[in-house]
């Protein structure tokens, strides 16, 4: 070999192992499609522009958020973020109702965004599992409506071709009576609705966007195989038309494709729009089970084969960010514990965005601040504790107990112990107000943290939002006297 070609190849090879060290030193892309959720329903936000910066850092390149707050959406300028801002149920009636409401909403939470150097918004989602059966049908007849009117003022506003329509939908507008997907179809009672959204999601190139929940079906169903809400195991499978099913993820979705071919959409784009593990709240959610989901679910979704009837790249949002301890336990008490990421941006469990497995923990969010390093507690001089039933019931009324339940993180607790957390919740959620730390003089406060094993009795976060907020308030009252005194 002569020595120019020698000193090449060494060049060469000098490049590739710089190349791979750069990779190995930034870390793996993360899964193509792969997005999150992010809900607000928290006593005590994050600064949005933190958050951001985690999101950068774990190279998540998807958001879908439940509403188009304007703080958190212009985090998001000039991050080339994907954004999916959402429309609460409550506003459908008059979004359906009125075009120039429309349009009023669009430029106050599309149009305002999109420019140069703005916020990447790519979707808006109106209403939130608006056809599910506990709403009793109150959304059905103006899901769609909406849906129209809002797509019309985004092509007035000349974002027709990048901002699409969709609504997103639980898995149980669908159903099989069997248990097999080709048996599947939309449910008899929405049916013709579901056939109008389809033919309008068809005809402007929108995705389908339908929540799927695992766990849900080991929650609901006492008799359901366990491995069967996983991804490693081969131990059940389900057989059909050629087709077999090792976990209940494909058989939903392939439930979802046979209904969509059946409505005359059989090529209609689905988007997975929530799907996770949550971590407490009831005996299957714990951070074991929720680790091991998302390795599963991750690795499934880096290989790229789809399911059965639908191979290829899946683009997935998962549910959730963050924990929220105001949302509704109406479901059940772990709908509060959805988050990867604690309430205060620590992450609970090693999970690997990239989809190779690796035991790696997220980057967490920086520039978290929190309050005191104190604790509301039952006193010690309690003797006759008749009374703590009733102030416990009191404070888990005001704040989120649902870490106390049967199987739960702190189900170990004594009497005593039931009670400090409780108290604790009640007073961290109050900003550490001395007077949230009484009930009936039973309760004071410490300096030594009473966190037993996996019970956490948590300090709160200085509310990003309520103090921003206050200061961009303040600023706006000072303006306006400055203006008023010249």
């Amino acid at each position: 070999m002569a020595r120019a070609e020698i000193w090449m190849w060494g060049f060469m090879l000098v490049l590739v192992i710089g190349h791979c060290q750069l990779q190995g030193a930034h870390g793996a892309e993360s899964i193509q499609g792969l997005g999150v959720n992010w809900g607000s329903l928290a006593s005590h936000p994050m600064d949005p522009r933190i958050v951001v910066n985690m999101l950068k850092a774990n190279k998540i390149n998807k958001v879908k958020l439940f509403d188009a707050d304007s703080w958190t959406v212009s985090a998001f300028y000039g991050s080339d973020i994907e954004v999916m801002v959402g429309i609460p149920n409550d506003q459908l009636n008059k979004l359906a109702d009125s075009s120039s409401k429309a349009e009023d909403w669009v430029k106050k939470h599309v149009t305002k965004h999109m420019h140069s150097g703005g916020a990447n918004i790519r979707y808006v989602a109106v209403g939130n599992e608006p056809f599910l059966k506990s709403f009793n049908g109150t959304y059905v007849d103006t899901t769609l409506p909406a849906m129209e009117n809002i797509q019309k003022a985004i092509d007035k506003a000349g974002y027709g071709d990048r901002v699409k329509v969709t609504t997103p939908l639980n898995a149980d507008v669908y159903e099989s009576n069997s248990n097999k997907p080709s048996d599947g179809d939309f449910r008899s009672d929405i049916r013709n609705n579901m056939k109008q959204i389809v033919d309008f999601l068809h005809s402007r190139d929108s995705p389908f966007l339908v929540n799927i929940y695992p766990f849900l079906s080991l929650y609901q169903n006492e008799g359901f195989p366990e491995d069967f809400a996983f991804f490693d195991s081969q131990s059940r499978t389900i057989e059909d038309k050629n087709a077999q099913y090792s976990n209940v993820l494909d058989a939903n979705f392939d439930t979802l494709v046979w209904s969509l071919k059946k409505a005359g959409y059989p090529g209609l784009k689905i988007v997975v729009g929530e799907i996770g593990w949550p971590t407490d709240g009831d005996k299957n959610a714990n951070i074991n089970n929720a680790k091991r989901f998302y390795k599963g679910f991750l690795k499934k979704m880096a290989s790229n084969k789809g399911t059965p009837l639908r191979p290829g790249t899946i683009d997935v949002y998962l549910f959730s960010l963050f924990d929220e301890n105001l949302k509704s336990i109406d479901p059940g008490n772990f709908e509060r514990h959805w988050g990867i990421f604690r309430y205060d941006g620590i992450p609970k469990f090693p999970i690997d965005f990239s989809g190779q497995g690796e035991e790696k923990w997220p980057e967490a969010v920086k520039g978290v601040v929190y309050q005191e390093h104190k604790w509301c507690v039952l006193s010690q001089d309690v003797k006759d504790l008749s009374l703590v039933p009733e102030a416990v019931s009191y404070a888990c009324a005001g704040a989120d107990c649902t870490s106390l339940g049967f199987g739960c993180s702190c189900a170990n607790l004594d009497v005593a112990g039931n009670a400090s957390y409780a108290f604790n919740q009640y007073f961290q959620t109050r900003d550490q107000s001395v007077e949230a730390c009484d009930f009936n003089g039973m309760a004071t406060i410490v300096t030594q943290d009473p966190s037993k094993g996996s019970c956490l009795f948590p300090i709160e976060i200085e509310s990003s939002g309520s103090r921003l907020r206050l200061k961009h308030a303040l600023g706006g009252i000072l303006i306006g006297l400055s203006l008023f005194f010249l």
